[in-house]
């Protein structure tokens, strides 16, 4: 869809507002349907408190979330639908209050799929009501008399935590998918310079086959979402079924940033999270060793982790993260992002912090001490038992 911006005017501008008024981020005004600044202002704020890249547009995504955030719980009968699933703020909620109570919906994503309807089933056959997997009165009900059963930490917290200690150390036989940004006839930033010309998308791709060689290296079943030369662009629904079909235990996407300000630099990273409490912690610990490995072992700016729900990161079933790799627009970070040399220290630092999330914490090893190369020995070690 075309963004709607600051000075549209129509029925979908009206739209937007009434959704915005319903949030309390937008006083009421009848009739009212121009995108002033006002209503630019209260999408800011409305995309802050939900991770997503905060222009002031609606795109897309930005939609996608308004037209959820409409929905509190109670407001309609919740139930599995194939192949559109329900999408809402309330469905979000009710996945929280289930893994409140002990059952298991994966993350609170805010789609009624498969594994919701039958967190609901199971929470229906134990209180006596008929397990259909929806969520109308009847089951509000019964959720609303029952308190908490997990005690200890938050209940997606403990069971992702679970999950990695018991897959033990060693890499080899795990699975991530690689994602270079872009591709395709999207090219992301690009900077032309005298006859030198980059691409965010080149220098993704060249980044993502460092890393996917140094960790196939060490033992690790490794996936791209893309080639070097792709005839489409892959949208993020898109990788996000590559990672969730694979199974993959690991998800780690690179980008390039630009900016029009020349003195933007540095490197951040993104996990999944919301601006209300919301979060993929496993995935939130991923984003922080990835940061802090390339920090130090590159000296980029350091540009801190942060958390957003966009797409590729709220809707994937594995730990997620986007690593934006020093900006393009930057004659600083450009020198380096160039240099083959560089790159291979971004890759390393990679491999570095993917090795560190397979460790107990209480085992963690200083940040930048991990030799990469002797990873390599161990699966060749281990390949000889």
């Amino acid at each position: 869809m075309r963004p709607i911006r600051r000075d549209d005017q129509g029925p979908a501008v009206a739209e937007i507002r009434s959704i915005l008024v319903s949030l309390d981020l937008l006083e009421p005004t009848p009739g009212a349907d121009f995108f002033d600044a006002t209503t630019e202002h209260a999408v800011r704020a409305f995309q802050q408190c939900r991770g997503l890249s905060i222009d002031g547009r609606v795109g897309a995504e930005t939609w996608r979330a308004l037209d959820a955030a409409r929905w509190r719980l109670g407001d309609r009968a919740l139930y599995h639908s194939i192949p559109d699933p329900l999408v809402g703020e309330d469905v979000r909620a009710l996945q929280e209050r289930l893994l409140e109570m002990g059952y298991d919906v994966g993350r609170a994503d805010g789609i009624y799929g498969s594994r919701t309807a039958h967190a609901v089933t199971q929470f229906q056959r134990e209180v006596g009501l008929t397990a259909d997997g929806s969520c109308g009165p009847y089951t509000m009900h019964g959720m609303r008399r029952l308190g908490r059963k997990v005690v200890g930490g938050r209940p997606q917290w403990l069971r992702e935590v679970d999950a990695f200690r018991q897959s033990g150390p060693n890499l080899v036989g795990k699975t991530i998918v690689v994602d270079p940004g872009h591709g395709g006839p999207d090219r992301g930033v690009v900077v032309t310079e005298g006859e030198l010309r980059w691409s965010e998308a080149d220098l993704a791709y060249d980044l993502a086959a460092r890393l996917e060689g140094r960790l196939a290296a060490a033992g690790m079943r490794v996936h791209l979402t893309r080639g070097p030369i792709t005839d489409q662009a892959v949208s993020d629904p898109e990788r996000t079924r590559i990672a969730n079909d694979i199974g993959a235990d690991l998800l780690i996407s690179i980008h390039v940033d630009g900016h029009a300000n020349p003195a933007a630099e540095g490197v951040a990273t993104y996990h999944y999270g919301t601006g209300n409490g919301v979060t993929s912690t496993v995935g939130e610990r991923l984003a922080g060793l990835v940061q802090r490995e390339i920090v130090v072992r590159t000296g980029l700016h350091d540009c801190r982790v942060h958390a957003k729900s966009w797409e590729l990161l709220r809707l994937t079933r594995m730990p997620a993260v986007r690593v934006d790799v020093g900006y393009l627009t930057s004659a600083g970070d450009r020198r380096r992002l160039v240099q083959p040399g560089f790159r291979d220290q971004v890759a390393e630092a990679l491999v570095a912090a993917v090795q560190r999330m397979y460790y107990p914490v209480e085992l963690d090893v200083p940040t930048g001490s991990i030799d990469v190369r002797t990873l390599r020995a161990v699966v060749d070690a281990t390949a000889t038992t």
